[in-house]
């Protein structure tokens, strides 16, 4: 059985507090007045559902179950599904609201969302996971829809699972609709380029800002914390660019080659080894938190939730961190982190590429016409670039930091939207 890493010590925040933390400073930045405020710091609506499900051995067991709808201002809400056993209400509340700051900030007229079932997939059966899947959808037909809220992949999920999810929500429809969840294979109306899309997002973000504070690609490291879906493809993606990758890390430790790694080898050592780096040769073995703290130009945390904190903010050495994860930094390592002089992507604009693809894919599906990948990723480049900047800009407008800079962009174009729409 392979090694896995204890979990880094942290601050121990509520995930919707730590949002609302950020939220209020833009807020005030901005002038928001207590009628928007309100509306926009509470989710729409909130469904907690009990699935109770045949197990493998004959057995019942009732999973809960999650769908946040943050808001709808600026269209149908969008949103991941994880499955994990740690979801909670506060979970998926912090993540629905990071959706909806997250499209804003890249301009995609959708709303936020989450969705998440408090279950443990890698003890689980294909059957009983789809089993799980299709009551879920079925609990949740009168939420999801191409026009109200649509569903991806997150934590646990898959393209396999979202066809599932498809499946079931056309069977109880009566007619297909692709249009109703992103993220599916592509014979079902997927998207070319959905699935390093967040990764490539990561790799032009970094990219942007490294122009913005003169750093060589070719003469630069970085280190990628989670090796993943989206830390594999930013690592290559960067790597192929240039930048040298001398660190990465997953649940089995993290891994240094000053010289480089060779991230092609690093994949396919991983796909060949259930999933995990445990054993590759291409570098020497260091535990895993200490990837945070290495002497490189840039870091990206695209793992888990709250990994720099108060306990390890001032260690950090790199000049530039790019968010590949979801809320990697806590609120309270924040100031630490802007006193050091060091530019942090935010997560709603760094990882902001797969929602943008998502959007592309949810477009197809309406037109009923596939795009080239070529074409894909060339509007996407676009979009994140173009956001950057948006984002830079406001950043030395208000005299804040990047990430405050993202939320008062996200927080302004909702809060014009809601404006114009108004309430009862």
């Amino acid at each position: 059985m392979a090694y896995i890493e204890p979990a880094p010590i942290k601050d121990k925040e509520n995930p919707f507090e730590s949002m609302m933390f950020r939220f209020k400073i833009a807020a005030k930045h901005l002038g928001l007045n207590d009628e928007v405020y309100n509306v926009l710091k509470s989710p729409d609506k909130q469904v907690i559902v009990n699935l109770p499900i045949t197990m493998d051995d004959g057995s019942i067991v009732v999973f809960e179950a999650y769908r946040v709808v943050h808001s709808n201002v600026l269209g149908p809400s969008k949103g991941g599904i994880r499955y994990d056993e740690n979801v909670n209400l506060d979970e998926v509340k912090a993540l629905a609201a990071w959706m909806t700051w997250k499209c804003a900030v890249v301009e995609i007229p959708f709303g936020g969302a989450k969705g998440g079932i408090r279950c443990n997939p890698r003890q689980m059966s294909a059957g009983e996971i789809e089993r799980l899947t299709r009551a879920y959808t079925t609990a949740m037909l009168d939420i999801f829809g191409a026009d109200t809220d649509i569903p991806a992949p997150d934590m646990g999920t898959g393209q396999r699972e979202m066809a599932w999810l498809m499946d079931q929500y056309s069977r109880n429809k009566g007619f297909t609709s692709n249009g109703v969840v992103t993220g599916k294979p592509l014979v079902l109306g997927g998207s070319l380029g959905r699935m390093e899309a967040t990764g490539r997002g990561v790799m032009i973000s970094t990219l942007t800002a490294m122009e913005k504070l003169k750093i060589n690609p070719y003469q630069s490291t970085c280190a990628v914390q989670g090796f993943g879906n989206v830390g594999s493809f930013a690592a290559q993606l960067l790597e192929e660019r240039g930048v040298k990758v001398v660190s990465v890390s997953d649940v089995s430790g993290a891994y240094i080659n000053e010289n480089g790694i060779n991230i092609e080898e690093a994949i396919r050592y991983r796909n060949e080894n259930k999933g995990i780096l445990d054993g590759f040769d291409g570098a020497e073995k260091i535990k895993g938190d200490e990837i945070l703290t290495l002497p490189v130009d840039v870091l990206v945390p695209a793992a888990l939730e709250d990994v720099i904190t108060t306990y390890n903010a001032d260690k950090i050495k790199a000049r530039l961190i790019v968010e590949g994860a979801n809320g990697p930094t806590s609120a309270k390592a924040d100031d630490i982190i802007t006193e050091k002089g060091i530019m942090v992507v935010p997560d709603i604009l760094a990882n902001a590429g797969g929602v943008t693809v998502s959007y592309f894919e949810w477009v197809q599906n309406r037109l009923g016409y596939k795009w080239t990948k070529e074409r894909v990723n060339r509007r996407s480049d676009r979009i994140m670039r173009s956001s950057f900047d948006n984002v830079y800009k406001t950043a030395l407008k208000y005299n804040v930091s990047m990430r405050i800079a993202a939320y008062i962009v996200a927080i302004d174009r909702v809060a014009q939207a809601y404006s114009y729409r108004g309430g009862f």
